[in-house]
């Protein structure tokens, strides 16, 4: 299966007007790695969630917006980016150099063609280490249940992902720690949203990781991502307000047939 690095030379111009919601505490040496492989013409979004290594200060030195969260919480930092956002697709990307930003571009186009309401990457590690036993196999866990709470063949509840803004907003997430990515995607299948699939690289993060750096980070997070599932505020939603409308799915795509709630293709990112 080949795992495409990012934007290859011979790929399109990526479209303009995108804004990329970067969650960001205490991320100051990473941030110029993630910055410098920021599309042309898209925004980028640090939401500051209380650091104290300057990582604002750097990040506005290299003409990023610097949004401020005062609640800690990724999910908080996620959010407050997404009220800050103005475009109408935005995405989302940790700011710790595990992920290339410019590996968006395919995401984006996605759901600007009406292919897909949701695109989600599939972590593919890169090097040895890059991604820790105990963090891949609390994922494996919740992509398990995930699995079997939406009936969407996932298998990653990773952080690089892309949407239309409004509609986002229409799903009224209300999780503001390690839940909110789960909670997007299982409020996305309720609403019959369209979601897709695709690899991506995953390199070794830039520093400690504050969430799945070690066992009990871990299990917190797993233990956030289950009360979602469990929760009441999980149950489906109304399609009318909360997604964009069904478009035909392009001749070809691998999806569910007609009638299913939640059609999903697997497909590859290619240089």
């Amino acid at each position: 299966m080949k795992i495409s690095p990012g934007a290859s030379p011979a790929d399109p111009s990526p479209p303009v007007g995108v804004d990329v919601i970067l969650p960001c505490l205490d991320e100051a040496e990473a941030i110029p790695w993630v910055l410098a492989r920021m599309p042309a013409g898209w925004r980028a979004l640090v939401v500051d969630n209380g650091s104290t290594d300057g990582s604002a200060d750097v990040a506005r030195a290299l003409g990023a917006t610097v949004v401020r969260e005062e609640r800690r919480g990724f999910g908080a930092a996620c959010h407050a980016g997404l009220t800050a956002a103005t475009a109408d697709i935005v995405c989302f990307c940790d700011c710790d150099a595990s992920l290339d930003p410019s590996g968006l571009i395919p995401f984006v186009q996605e759901v600007r063609s009406g292919e897909a309401d949701l695109v989600l990457g599939r972590r593919r590690p890169q090097r040895l280490g890059a991604w820790p036993l105990h963090a891949r196999v609390g994922n494996l866990a919740l992509a398990r249940l995930l699995r079997r709470r939406t009936g969407l063949p996932l298998h990653d509840l990773g952080p690089l992902r892309a949407a239309r803004r409004e509609a986002l907003l229409g799903l009224d997430l209300t999780d503001r720690r390690s839940g909110y990515p789960l909670q997007m995607v299982v409020r996305a299948a309720d609403a019959g949203w369209r979601v897709t699939e695709h690899d991506v690289p995953y390199l070794p993060r830039t520093g400690a990781s504050k969430v799945t750096g070690t066992w009990r980070g871990t299990w917190h997070a797993v233990r956030d991502m289950s009360r979602v599932l469990t929760a009441a505020g999980t149950t489906a939603l109304p399609a009318s307000g909360t997604a964009p409308a069904p478009a035909p799915a392009p001749a070809g795509s691998v999806g569910s047939a007609a009638g299913e709630a939640n059609p999903v293709q697997r497909k590859e990112v290619r240089s």
